[in-house]
Order: C-alpha cells, then structure tokens, then sequence
C-alpha cells in the first residue's frame, strides 16, 4: 500500500519534466536566433537641428551568424528601420577558443556588408576577432570593394543638407597595430579640426568604455559584450568578455560622465549560447 503512492507522484512529475525541458528548450532557440530591433533617443549637446532625427542603426559582433537565406531576415530588418546611415561596430569574424578559424567565414561577412550597403551608408570599425583570425587585410579589402567606410582612427564630418554638421569617428580594435593613432590622440586632431560640433565615436569594446569616454567623446557605440551571453530579469547580463561577472556596461544606454555610451548586444556569438537575449539591431535617433 505505501508503494503505490510513490509511483503515482512519478508519474506525474515526468509530463511535468518534459513541459520544463520543452519550454527551455523553446527559450534557447527564441534567445539565440529571433531577431529584435531596440530603439532610444539620444539628446546630443550642440547638435544642430538639421541632425533632429537623425537614425543611425547599429549591428555588432555577428561572427559570421546568418539570419535567414542569404541574411534576408536581417536586411529586411535593417531596412524597416529605415537608417541614414548604419554602423558596424567589430567582430565580422571568429576565432574559436583553440584558435582555429574558418575562412569560409569571409564570404558571410562580405555577404553582410553587400547587403548593408545596399540600403545606407555603412562605417566599419574591427573587433579583436577581426584581427585575431590572421584574415583582417582580406577581410578590409572586401569592405572597401562593398562601398562602406573604414574608420580606422580617423573621422568624417557628415553634412545636412542644410548645412548643420556632426563628426562621426572610429578607432581600431586595441588588437589592432602597436603604433596606431591613439583614441586621445584622435580626439585631439578632431578638436583642432572641428572644435564646436559633437563627436559620436565607433569602437568595440565596452570594457574600454570609461578610457574613449575620458576623452570627451561625447556619445559612444560599441558592442563586444554580447549581452552578458546569459541574461537575467532584474539582473541584465551575468557574463563578462574579460571573464568578469555582471559587467557594468552590459547592454543598453548608459552616462558615464558628459558621454552618453550605447552598448549593443550584438547578434552572433562565440562564446556559447545565448539566454534571454536576442540577436539585437540597435536604432538610436538623435535629437537636438
């Protein structure tokens, strides 16, 4: 008699397990390849009207991820979001943790960057994975050819058409070369150039966040988090990419200072599988 209990409750757990395995699984599989696109007004300082509105889309870290047949899913996106320009902030490419690489990886990032400049202006910066592959002369030769612009610790000055101006600059990944212009430095050529317009700067690395904005950058995109990889409510990201747990600069919008930081949550992954975090396209406007 005291058996016949136990098998019961058993038997009941396991259609239980199964839910709770299914809805796990579930949850991976949105995590990992459901496309969102978040958006946020950034009030720039001295912006001119003209720049009122001003969209820039975001796209990090896709590590050679394809969204659909030929990406279809992710232009389709990108061009709902209707950009006036789009910024590629780093990691095109991955180098697993034994260090190999896949060249086969270059054909998806040139897919990429063909389709993103089909449908804005695009400005490219590396990721440490871009240089880390060995493959990063290939890799920005192809980015010339597709039409985009490298920022390589350099920056252009966008025009309105009536007039208004903004600086949009871009350094290297630090994996980058030893003697490369120095974001300080950068930023001292772009003052004595341009010394009354705002600067928003193109990098990678969130957790180089608080130096770029030591600089006196004034708004900051990168992505290189991922996220935290593992995302939880009322937490954010538990992971961060300098083996460090719950990064301050994880995901979203952030001050540091007079600089405004936006860090994407990127879409690919390298280094395992995302929870409760979205392959993310970022769509920031700017308001004077």
């Amino acid at each position: 008699m005291s058996r016949r209990p136990k098998r019961k409750k058993r038997k009941r757990r396991f259609p239980w397990l199964l839910f709770i395995i299914a809805v796990l699984a579930l949850m991976v599989w949105d995590s990992n390849t459901r496309l969102v696109t978040d958006s946020c007004d950034i009030k720039l300082d001295g912006l001119s009207e003209d720049f009122d509105g001003f969209r820039i889309v975001q796209i990090s870290d896709t590590h050679a991820a394809r969204f659909g047949d030929g990406n279809e899913k992710l232009f389709r996106a990108v061009a709902v979001a209707k950009p006036d320009i789009i910024a590629v902030t780093g990691d095109l490419l991955t180098v697993k943790r034994n260090g190999e690489y896949d060249p086969a990886q270059l054909d998806a990032a040139m897919e990429l960057m063909d389709g993103l400049t089909d449908i804005a202006p695009v400005y490219f910066v590396t990721g440490n994975h871009d240089w880390a592959s060995g493959d990063i002369i290939r890799l920005l030769e192809g980015i010339e050819e597709s039409g985009a612009h490298i920022l390589r610790n350099s920056f252009v000055t966008l025009q309105a058409q009536n007039g208004g101006q903004l600086v949009l600059a871009g350094v290297d990944d630090p994996n980058g070369p030893a003697d490369m212009l120095t974001p300080e430095g950068l930023m001292e050529e772009i003052e004595a150039e341009e010394p009354d317009l705002p600067v928003i700067l193109l990098a990678h690395r969130n957790n180089r966040a608080e130096d770029y904005a030591a600089c006196g950058y004034d708004l900051i995109l990168c992505g290189h988090g991922h996220g935290g990889v593992v995302r939880l409510p009322f937490v954010g990201g538990v992971f961060g990419m300098d083996k460090t747990f719950f990064p301050e600069y994880d995901a979203g919008l952030f001050d540091i200072g007079h600089t405004q930081l936006m860090v994407s949550r990127g879409l690919g992954n390298s280094v395992g599988i995302r929870f409760l975090n979205n392959p993310e396209i970022v769509a920031v406007d700017l308001r004077s």
